[in-house]
């Protein structure tokens, strides 16, 4: 691709992957050399700088538009590209890179090469919307619970931890003194499902958080979402999930719910926050839907 608006532009977040995104520049540029495909790098400092980054790119005509980072980076990639007629692609350096495994890529070279053979296909993507009226977009696990308390150590105490482990360790962090969430979880021609939680969560891809593996059958293409509760545990009963957790992502429990459906409301007894892909989103009630297909990913 040799002219500017085929040529790829590669958004780099350089504090993904515990702040080790950035020092890959040089070698992700000498692979995609190698496949003989041009690009151009843009390292952003915040979230706004890389929103702008992509809106510009978009306006000057670029098609193939990649995200270098977690599952994070590339949402606030995806908020920007949906209804525009672009090719987005994830280069899998971050902490949590749950959506690039659903896809079935494993690492960055890999992700280089998917990318310079142009293959691409068409994945659903989560909106969650607010009871004040603002929508965020998410692609591979959100919820309310356990899992968004824990984001917000994975986002500070153990930012620098890797993969799994980050999530794991922030889980049983939040964990402490957790009282667990009131949650009724309500979809069309299904009877509202109500109970105290330990998580309630809203998937698009099998795993989320460092691939814990909630909900092994998900597809990124089916037009539905697989909504999970985990009820409460406690620490005796999470202490004998967490080798299998740690492991594997398993999580091997008769006290997991699970159902699908392409819309439901979640509502909590108390206000609480509610995440996307490890980034707080906003607060319950939540309505969340699909958007079947909404974009095209560069994929094996």
């Amino acid at each position: 691709m040799g002219n500017e608006a085929g040529s790829a532009t590669v958004f780099v977040n350089p504090c993904a992957g515990g702040g080790t995104a950035a020092g890959k520049i040089a070698s992700i540029g000498a692979e995609f050399t190698k496949q003989n495909l041009a690009v151009r790098f843009v390292e952003s400092r915040s979230a706004e700088e890389f929103r702008r980054g992509v809106r510009a790119a978009i306006a000057e005509g670029r098609q193939t538009l990649i995200a270098m980072g977690g599952d994070g980076t590339l949402q606030l990639l995806v908020r920007e590209v949906i209804g525009h007629p672009v090719n987005a692609g994830v280069i899998p350096v971050g902490g949590g890179n749950d959506f690039a495994a659903a896809l079935g890529i494993r690492n960055w070279k890999q992700a280089v090469e998917v990318i310079a053979q142009g293959r691409t296909r068409a994945v659903d993507v989560v909106r969650a919307t607010f009871a004040n009226g603002e929508a965020a977009e998410y692609l591979s696990g959100g919820g309310a619970g356990l899992d968004a308390e824990a984001a917000r150590y994975a986002g500070g105490r153990f930012l620098k931890w890797p993969g799994r482990l980050r999530y794991l360790a922030s889980a049983v962090a939040a964990l402490r003194g957790y009282p667990g969430l009131h949650v009724e979880l309500a979809c069309p021609g299904r009877d509202p499902l109500r109970k105290r939680v330990l998580l309630a969560a809203a998937l698009n891809t099998p795993s989320y958080g460092g691939g814990v593996r909630l909900a092994r059958e998900a597809r990124l293409d089916d037009g539905e979402l697989d909504f999970v509760t985990v009820e409460m545990l406690s620490p005796v009963e999470v202490a004998r999930l967490m080798p299998r957790l740690l492991l594997t992502g398993e999580l091997k429990t008769e006290r997991l719910t699970r159902f699908r459906a392409a819309r439901a409301r979640l509502s909590t007894a108390e206000r609480t926050c509610f995440h996307g892909d490890g980034e707080v989103l906003g607060n319950t009630p939540v309505e969340i839907n699909v958007l079947p297909k909404a974009i095209r990913m560069f994929a094996p």
